[in-house]
This record gives C-alpha cells, sequence and structure tokens, in this order.
C-alpha cells in the first residue's frame, strides 16, 4: 500500500520526459486536488471568486511546469526568475491567503513528480489539519482586543497623559502610529489595546475626552483579516 503512496508514476519514463498518458492523468490529478484545496480555503472564510479560481488551478499549472522543467537546469533557473518577477508584482495577501499559495504549490510539486498517491495522502491529512484548526477556538483571543484613535491638539504633550486612564481601563495598551491631521494643528494617537472585563467603553472615551478638549475619540474591534506576510 505505501508503494502506491511514495512510488511515481513516472519511475519508469527516462530522465527529463514523461508520457502523454503520465502528463494527462498528473494534469487531472492537479485539477481535482485543486478544487479540493480551494474548498478547504473557502470554509468558513471570506473570498473573492477570482482568488478561489486561481488556487483550484494553481496546482495543475505548477504540475505542469515541474514536468517541463524535470533535468533542465537552465530551464529551472529561468522558472524561479520567473516567479520572482510574479511575486514582486503582485499585491501582499494575508497570511491564509499565502498558506493557501503554498499548499496548492505543495500539492502541484508532489503531481509534477508523479507522486499522485503522495497527493492525495497530504491534501487529506494538512487539509484536514486546516480546517480542525479553523473549526476550534485555536488562536483565538480574548474578544477584548480594541483599536483606539485619540485626536489631540498639536501643543498637547501626550507621552504619559492618559496612563492613569489606561491603568484604570485597560489590561495592555500600546501606542502603534501618531500622524498629524487637519493641516498639522491636531495629533491623531492610534493605540492597540486590550479592555478589562466588565468596563464602560463610553465612560472610558468621555474621561478621554475631558484630557483631549473633547475631540474625536473611537474606539473599534481591530481587523485580524488584514495581518499580511
Amino acid at each position: 500500500m505505501l508503494d502506491l503512496v511514495f512510488n511515481s508514476v513516472m519511475d519508469t519514463a527516462a530522465a527529463g520526459s514523461a508520457s502523454p498518458w503520465a502528463m494527462i492523468l498528473c494534469t487531472v490529478f492537479s485539477l481535482l486536488l485543486g478544487i479540493c484545496g480551494a474548498g478547504i480555503y473557502m470554509y468558513k472564510n471570506t473570498y473573492r471568486k477570482n482568488f478561489v479560481v486561481t488556487l483550484a488551478l494553481l496546482p495543475a499549472m505548477v504540475q505542469v511546469v515541474i514536468m517541463l522543467v524535470n533535468g533542465n537546469l537552465g530551464a529551472g533557473v529561468a522558472v524561479v526568475g520567473a516567479f520572482s518577477l510574479i511575486r514582486f508584482r503582485s499585491v501582499p495577501g494575508s497570511a491564509k491567503e499565502i498558506s493557501s499559495i503554498f499548499f496548492a504549490m505543495a500539492i502541484g510539486l508532489a503531481t509534477g513528480m508523479g507522486y499522485l498517491g503522495f497527493a492525495v495522502m497530504f491534501l487529506a491529512l494538512i487539509g484536514a489539519a486546516m480546517v480542525l484548526l479553523q473549526a476550534l477556538p485555536f488562536g483565538n483571543g480574548s474578544g477584548m482586543a480594541r483599536e483606539l484613535k485619540i485626536m489631540i491638539p498639536e501643543d498637547l504633550d501626550y507621552e504619559g497623559l492618559f496612563d492613569d486612564i489606561f491603568d484604570f481601563y485597560l489590561t495592555e495598551n500600546e501606542l502603534e502610529r501618531v500622524k498629524t491631521s487637519n493641516m498639522g494643528s491636531l495629533y491623531e494617537l492610534q493605540y492597540r489595546v486590550e479592555l478589562k472585563k466588565g468596563i464602560s467603553v463610553k465612560q472610558m472615551m468621555d474621561e478621554i475626552r475631558v484630557r483631549n478638549g473633547n475631540l474625536n475619540v473611537s474606539c473599534s474591534k481591530t481587523d485580524l483579516n488584514r495581518e499580511e506576510l
């Protein structure tokens, strides 16, 4: 049974060549496994059709490239350079998108080398782990993380200005960004904070407004999906 998993369908082919039937078989497997991988990405996740279709086709495209450069060092170097150009001309993606792309490429590498049984096993094991971890509360935060933005006048020293308020209402706070606003007459302070349980957000914001001259204060949930690699 293990021999069927770890043996390549191209073991009997000459180095640097593949029979048409082997290429067709590997391409069909790549498309089927790519569709399954795209379905795993779609589970409990917001997605765009263009990206999902790309995930479904990516294993087949990688598989064809691997078959074409098999045993050809010069072609392999050229492909690496082409992939590098594509990477630097693409927009940054979220951590889950990047991991899904690597997942699809790994399937394409396995099918491109003819290891169809290994590709199926890899999809089943890693795909099941991805679905399970997505369904479980593994990695979830406390739900109390917030993004706090405070506007202050340009002549107000913000260092330590809100420390006593933060100590009372927050368990953690970190100043992430300071930028000017309104032609430089205002500063916007952006904090990543963790609220204490049972506190009143409105009361905290009212106390901050007393310190900042009743300028804008906003407290919103952090966008965890924006994390990029």
